[in-house]
């Protein structure tokens, strides 16, 4: 590995993990209340987070998006090594699915604000508003979470089956498992777990990249 390519590496490490805490903040702003686990229904705690929250998490969410696909370029360069055929496939799942996701986080604020307004729209009229919502946006998520699955099981087989970067361990550190590692804690520890499940991918992608950053420098720098 060369000095120039050390240093690739590191610099998208590192911006990936500066997109984990944009984005999440963002999502956080967006998204949290104290209300929020009591009014998930029809998308109702969005009644309870500020006019002004909606507005700052809708843009520091969607201009720290971009920023998690030079991350993934960083895990495509950790995954590879000297040659790994399965890491495309991970950096290539991982574009598709922060495109699926920047769409979504796009429609938060928006939704936001209808749910503010509902005093002022009649009740079919926004029952409809929200099943479009569903179907439409809502859905998105679902795919998201597909596509990190997906990501994950090429992220696992890229580790054990190839000379990556990466010790043999950090194939169990994958995003699925975290994922389900943090919505785990919601329910073992709401109390804790009511302030990361509202960013849980931003989680998931801010210990991925700290502890791909962690091998990097203990092993390669």
């Amino acid at each position: 590995m060369t000095i120039k390519e050390k240093q690739l590496i590191y610099t998208t490490g590192i911006i990936g993990l500066i997109a984990s805490i944009i984005v999440g903040l963002g999502e956080f702003l967006l998204h949290y209340s104290a209300q929020l686990t009591e009014n998930t229904e029809n998308y109702n705690f969005f009644a309870f987070v500020a006019k002004n929250n909606l507005i700052y998490g809708h843009f520091l969410a969607v201009l720290g998006t971009p920023l998690y696909f030079v991350g993934y370029y960083h895990i495509y360069k950790m995954l590879k090594g000297k040659e790994n055929k399965w890491a495309f496939i991970v950096f290539a799942l991982g574009i598709i699915a922060f495109t699926v996701g920047g769409f979504w986080i796009t429609s938060r604020a928006f939704l936001g604000t209808i749910v503010h307004l509902k005093s002022d729209i009649n009740t079919d009229t926004y029952t409809q508003i929200l099943d479009n919502y569903t179907l439409l946006s809502e859905s998105l998520v679902q795919v998201l979470r597909l596509v990190i699955l997906l990501l994950s099981v090429f992220f696992i087989i890229s580790i054990l089956k190839s000379q990556t970067y990466y010790n043999k361990w950090m194939a169990i550190t994958n995003p699925i498992v975290l994922l389900i590692a943090v919505f785990a804690i919601y329910f073992v520890a709401p109390s804790i777990g009511q302030y990361i499940a509202p960013i849980a991918m931003n989680v998931v992608h801010f210990i991925l990249f700290s502890l791909s950053l962690y091998q990097f420098n203990k092993n390669y720098k």
